[in-house]
This record gives structure tokens, C-alpha cells and sequence, in this order.
């Protein structure tokens, strides 16, 4: 069998060395289709400050429109959406205000968070609350009064959550 040498500029390469080299591309790409495949069935809840990806649970799909049963409950799960097209999903705090269900994000000023970013391009969320997951859309508050209102539940609910000085204050109202 004859041996294939390509040339590119000065450096020279062996078409038995491109065809391994091809192999363990293909090899490669296979496993993370693999991996997503996999992930995508079993999904992958965040944990703790650990994000995850996909949210599963019992699809609830009909408009809620009393969320004050959130009132006791801690910590809720958020999908986002990449701009890979590749979920991402955090634990967050969750507030009850007038019957409906707000998050809000409070960071230093320059540390953005990659599912505020998320929510800004693309409002479609999936929130999972225990064992149930609800596709909404998230509304960013731009109402001063609205946003002070909720940031005063948030200081009742999470009275160790400062807000401190020069932060950068997100606050989403779920629709739906």
C-alpha cells in the first residue's frame, strides 16, 4: 500500500495520520452526543450554587394564578436557555408578592449572572417547584415602586440576603 503525504506550507502530513486523527475526532463527538442524549433523559438539576440542565418533573400547564403557596418554599429551580441551545438551570430565591411570583437577582456591580442574561434574551422559562415543572415567561420589572415593593418581601423572606451598596438589583415577575 502507498503511503499519502499532504502537504500544507511546510509542514507535512501523512494520510495514515489524518485518518487516526479523524477517528479520534469522530470518537469524541460521538461520546458528548452520547452524553447530552443521556443527560437530556435523566436531566440534571443544579444543586446548591452548582448549576444544572434540564429541569424534569410533572408538567403543570394550567395558568397559575395564585402563587402564594410559594411563600414557604425556599428555593425554586430555573431553566434558562443558552445561547448555545444548551439549558441552564439554577436554584434561586423565590418571593410571593400580591399572588404573584417574582425572583430577584442582587450581585456586585460587574459580576453579571449568566440566567439573567439568559432571561434578557429569551424570557421562556421552565421553573420547578418540588416535583413540578412550569413552562412560563419571565417579565423584567422596570416599575421603581413595584421592584422597592418586592425587595421589601425579599428582606422579610431572606432577612440574611444584604442587598449591598453599588449592586446590580434584577427583579422578574413570572407571567402565567
Amino acid at each position: 500500500m502507498r503511503e499519502v503525504e499532504i502537504r500544507i506550507g511546510n509542514a507535512r502530513l501523512h494520510w495514515g495520520v489524518m485518518k487516526t486523527l479523524g477517528k479520534i475526532v469522530a470518537a469524541i463527538l460521538i461520546c458528548l452526543a452520547l452524553a447530552l442524549v443521556v443527560l437530556r433523559i435523566t436531566g440534571l438539576d443544579p444543586h446548591d450554587r452548582i448549576p444544572g440542565l434540564w429541569l424534569h418533573g410533572e408538567l403543570v400547564t394550567d395558568p397559575v394564578t395564585d402563587w402564594s403557596f410559594t411563600e414557604d418554599v425556599p428555593n425554586i429551580k430555573l431553566q434558562t436557555q443558552t445561547r448555545f441551545l444548551l439549558p441552564h438551570s439554577v436554584t434561586i430565591n423565590c418571593l410571593d408578592y400580591h399572588g404573584q411570583l417574582y425572583v430577584s437577582s442582587v450581585y456586585p456591580a460587574g459580576t453579571p449572572r449568566a440566567w439573567n442574561d439568559n432571561v434578557m434574551r429569551d424570557p421562556r422559562v421552565r421553573i420547578k417547584i418540588g416535583d413540578k415543572v412550569y413552562d412560563r415567561t419571565m417579565v423584567l420589572v422596570t416599575d421603581p415602586a413595584e421592584v422597592d415593593a418586592v425587595l421589601q418581601v425579599r428582606e422579610k423572606k431572606y432577612p440574611a440576603l444584604k442587598v449591598p451598596p453599588n449592586s446590580t438589583i434584577h427583579v422578574f415577575r413570572v407571567a402565567g
